[in-house]
């Protein structure tokens, strides 16, 4: 029987097959997970507690002192979704939680959305570049069409440099492999609470590169239950 790994490589191998899942929806026809179910918890369960852990997850800002250490030792992709609950949410990929996100971008979907794709089995976020040239890796890529569990969203440009609220998201987080919760807003911001709370997801994900022209992230349950919960797909096609 094929390992999960060898699976996922021949599917980011066959671009008709990567295409198939772009652009359909979470096998078993986007099922309701169901709760007090036995499958095991897992990060995007835990995100759905933010009105238990607004308090506790502030602590988050204590992790700001240089003699901290990272909680994770191997080489597995930091993958941290992030923003306002009023908000859009942003996406920044990192390759150890200390080191300058490789890519940052604002996905055209409300947290508020968002947090209810979670409430499937499967949360599949799928990004797809039109391009003419292969100079560039695919993650390098700047225009994207993105899918939510096979839904079009809109268009979204990656940034070469972050925002003022996304630098304070990295540093507050910079001793963080893995959690979710509510984290405190920049100083300057304490007083307004137009955008609601700041809320991330932050979690390692096994890196696949299929070809020049793909990419995923399969995130790493915690609890070792079966299958990720969550993926992220890049797409270059010509």
């Amino acid at each position: 029987m094929p390992s999960m790994q060898s699976t996922r490589y021949n599917q980011m191998q066959n671009p008709a097959t990567l295409l198939s899942l772009l652009r359909q929806g979470p096998p078993g026809g986007c099922k309701r997970a169901k709760s007090g179910s036995g499958g095991g918890g897992g990060l995007l369960r835990m995100f759905k507690l933010f009105p238990l852990l607004t308090t506790g997850c502030k602590m988050v800002a204590l992790l700001g002192s240089r003699q901290r250490r990272s909680f994770i030792a191997d080489h597995a992709t930091i993958g941290t979704i992030f923003g306002y609950r009023r908000g859009r949410v942003t996406l920044a990929i990192q390759e150890d939680p200390r080191s300058t996100p490789v890519f940052v971008m604002e996905l055209p979907i409300n947290v508020a959305s968002f947090h209810k794709e979670m409430a499937y089995d499967v949360l599949r976020i799928a990004m797809e570049s039109e391009t003419k040239t292969q100079k560039r890796k695919v993650m390098e890529e700047f225009v994207w069409a993105v899918y939510c569990n096979g839904r079009k969203m809109g268009y979204s440009i990656r940034r070469k440099l972050m925002s003022e609220d996304e630098a304070h998201v990295m540093q507050l987080l910079r001793g963080v492999s893995m959690g979710a919760g509510v984290l405190p807003c920049p100083k300057d911001q304490k007083e307004s609470t137009a955008d609601g709370e700041l809320t991330y997801l932050r979690a390692r994900f096994e890196r696949v590169r299929g070809s020049n022209d793909s990419e995923a992230l399969y995130m790493i349950n915690p609890d070792h239950s079966e299958g990720p919960e969550l993926s992220i797909f890049f797409l270059r096609v010509h």
